[in-house]
């Protein structure tokens, strides 16, 4: 396996469509033996954006602007994104949760470098929902969402 690939060689996309969300991206880290960093090239149409608003409590994420503009939500504020711009998107409560928005008229492509960890819990302040994830190998084993508000006491339904 070698440890470098251009980005104009990437050319196997998988990709997403729902309402407002809409997103092709490939997997990039695989193909050039990354173990504890997770990377992908994503492209959003004009007018889409990538996922959901959304903050990390394990995964710290960075982003670099390939082509096109945008729009990023970042915390309580707005960045106008272009050419080159990094973005680094911590660990951490609401104050840091992300979305990148294709506000332009072209595609708005970027290269996304995250820690690959086995797990996660999300945030999703626009809906008040809380993902908890594990994976292995790539796959899920646990995928939970509820929201934020849920509670349940610990023995409900033990016995």
């Amino acid at each position: 396996m070698k440890p470098i690939i251009n980005v104009e060689d990437i050319t196997e996309y998988k990709g997403h469509e729902h309402g407002a969300f809409e997103a092709k991206y490939a997997s990039v880290g695989t193909k050039i033996g990354a173990e504890q960093l997770g990377y992908n090239i994503t492209i959003i149409p004009s007018g889409k954006k990538s996922w959901p608003f959304h903050n990390h409590h394990v995964s710290e994420e960075m982003f670099l602007i390939l082509e096109g503009t945008g729009l990023l939500r970042f915390g309580k504020d707005e960045y106008q994104l272009k050419k080159n711009d990094i973005i680094a998107c911590p660990v951490g409560d609401r104050s840091v949760a992300h979305q990148i928005i294709n506000n332009g008229d072209n595609d708005l492509k970027y290269l996304a470098l995250g820690t690959n960890r086995p797990y996660d819990i999300c945030e999703y302040p626009d809906s008040d929902k809380v993902l908890s994830r594990v994976s292995s190998g790539g796959d899920s084993k646990l995928w939970n969402i509820s929201k934020g508000s849920e509670s349940y006491d610990y023995f409900k339904d033990e016995e």
